[in-house]
Formats: structure tokens, C-alpha cells, sequence
């Protein structure tokens, strides 16, 4: 009778100890269920609270749209005025200028095209280095101090034109300017080298025999020679020095420190070719019967409308930028 008491005592401690086994085990089972829900809850929760914040609170407002259409408005006007802006300033300030008067008489004398083509490419070569100039100040004074100062710059060029254009009378020329240009133009050694170079050129009664190699070679050697002329050589480097540092290149850096400074180049470079274009086609006849009072002061009125306007965009746009 003892040995099954035994048996049977060593079988029920078994179950039992197997019993408590099971339990914790489905008690831990549980635990990592509910661990595994607890961290399932936040994704669920996370998910429908972000549903909740999308359609209700980041859902942009009529207002919000509206605000955001004028601001990227604003962003585009800038470079669109900053180009007509450019124009107009090289209008009113080349028309009658130095560089004007030599482009104009240099077409009296030689080929305007020629003529043109140096002038223009000497003034696209001054506008692009002064828009390079332009847009590197940034980098060392902030946009909105740069616009500043160049708003005060347009003033300063307002205030000489206004008083230079109230001192002048209405019949006023620009007869001592032209005298001055043209004696520029006498004494210059490139003309002088030029006209004994012409007019010692011999002739050769000889017939054109050239293969037609040589044809081409003559040819490219005659463009080379149209494009690397005295003539071309002489106006390209009379307009860049008639140019350099005078107000309109000044102008030109201003307004690229202050805006898209690729869109002042192009407008100055279109500015110019009006300019030089007008200067080839009838410069003296127009520099003489256009009032330089007239002139002077609606370049003061535009200085003074391009100060307005980039102080008004350094107060303003920088400032909320």
C-alpha cells in the first residue's frame, strides 16, 4: 500500500508542478499579447490621429492658398521688373552718352555694321562683368543691406541728373561733347595707322587664279581680318573706356547686387543694342535735335522711381523673408 501512496503522491506533485508551468506560460503568452497590442494601440492611434490632423487642422485655408499664390507672385515680379528696369535705365542713360557719340560717328565714317558690332560687343562684355560684379556683393552684405544701398546709389544718380538737368537750358546740346569725342576720334593712333595703311595699299592687276582652297583660305582670312579690323579693334576700345566706370555700369552692379542678376544683364545688353543700334542708324542727327535737358531730367525721374522701388522691395519682401 506504500509504494502506490508513493506513486501516486510523486504523479500529483507532477501534475501539479505541470499545471503551474502551464500557467505561467499562458500568463506570458498574455503578457506579450498585450505588449504586442500595446505597441499595435500607438500605430493605430498614431494612424487615426494623423488622419484627424489631415483633414481637419493642415488642411490649408482659402486664406492660407490665397497668401501663398501672392507670395510666389512676388517671387516671379522681381525678375520680370527687374529686366524692363534694366532697359529703361540704359536707355535714359545712354542716349546722348560718350559711348552713343562714338558709335554714331564712327557709322558716319566706316561700315555701321562693323561699327555696331564692336560697340555692342564691347558694351554685352562691360554689362556682363559688372552683373557678375553685382551679384558676388551678396555674398559678402547681406541682400536686403545691398538693396538698401543701391536704393540710396539710385538717389544719389537722381539728385546729380535733376540738378545737372535744372542748370541747363531748353536749347542745349550736346555740340561740346560731340567736339570732344571727335577729337578723341582724330588723335587716336589706331585711325592714324589705319588711314596710312589705306592709303598705302598697292594694287595687283594680276587675274584671281586661287585654287579653291585657296578661295576659302582668302575668305576666312578676310572675316578674321572684318572682325579683328583697326576699325573693330579702335570702337571696341573706345566704348569699353568710355563705358568703365560711368553711371550706367555703376547702375548695372547696383541693380544685380539687388535682383536676379541674369535678367539685368540680358535687359541691359537689349538696352544697349537699342542704344548702339539708334546710334548707327542716325546718332548725330538724333543727338542734335533731342533736348539734353529732356534727357537728364527724365533719367533723374527714373533713378528716383528705381530707388523707390528697391527700397520699397528691401523694406518689405527681404524684410518678411
Amino acid at each position: 500500500m506504500r509504494a502506490p501512496r508513493i506513486l501516486l503522491t510523486s504523479l500529483l506533485a507532477v501534475s501539479v508542478l505541470a499545471g503551474l508551468i502551464h500557467n505561467e506560460q499562458d500568463s506570458s503568452i498574455e503578457e506579450i499579447g498585450a505588449a504586442d497590442a500595446s505597441v499595435e494601440s500607438p500605430k493605430k492611434s498614431h494612424h487615426l490621429n494623423i488622419h484627424h490632423v489631415e483633414t481637419d487642422d493642415n488642411v490649408p485655408s482659402q486664406l492660407q492658398m490665397n497668401q501663398l499664390n501672392q507670395n510666389q507672385d512676388v517671387d516671379e515680379k522681381p525678375s520680370y521688373n527687374a529686366f524692363l528696369m534694366s532697359i529703361s535705365m540704359i536707355v535714359v542713360s545712354e542716349i546722348g552718352d560718350k559711348t552713343f557719340l562714338i558709335a554714331a560717328l564712327m557709322a558716319m565714317k566706316h561700315n555701321r555694321i562693323l561699327v555696331f558690332a564692336a560697340a555692342f560687343s564691347s558694351l554685352a562684355v562691360m554689362t556682363v562683368l559688372s552683373g557678375i560684379v553685382g551679384h558676388a556683393l551678396p555674398t559678402l552684405i547681406s541682400q536686403r543691406l545691398t538693396q538698401f544701398l543701391a536704393s540710396i546709389l539710385f538717389v544719389v544718380f537722381g539728385a546729380k541728373l535733376l540738378r545737372e538737368g535744372l542748370a541747363m537750358s531748353k536749347d542745349v546740346g550736346v555740340d561740346e561733347e560731340l567736339a570732344e569725342v571727335e577729337e578723341e576720334i582724330q588723335s587716336s593712333d589706331l585711325n592714324n595707322r589705319l588711314d596710312s595703311a589705306e592709303s598705302g595699299a598697292p594694287f595687283d592687276p594680276r587675274p584671281n587664279t586661287k585654287k579653291w582652297y585657296q578661295e576659302y583660305a582668302s575668305q576666312m582670312k578676310d572675316l578674321a581680318s572684318f572682325v579683328l579690323s583697326p576699325i573693330f579693334i579702335q570702337v571696341f576700345v573706345m566704348t569699353f573706356l568710355g563705358e568703365w566706370g560711368d553711371r550706367s555700369q555703376i547702375a548695372t552692379i547696383a541693380m544685380a547686387a539687388g535682383s536676379e542678376y541674369w535678367y539685368v544683364i540680358m535687359g541691359a545688353i537689349v538696352g544697349h543694342g537699342l542704344c548702339t543700334a539708334a546710334a548707327c542708324v542716325g546718332g548725330k542727327l538724333l543727338a542734335k535735335r533731342i533736348s539734353m535737358r529732356t534727357i537728364t531730367l527724365g533719367g533723374a525721374i527714373a533713378f528716383f522711381v528705381f530707388a523707390i522701388l528697391y527700397f520699397y522691395d528691401a523694406y518689405y519682401n527681404t524684410g518678411a523673408a
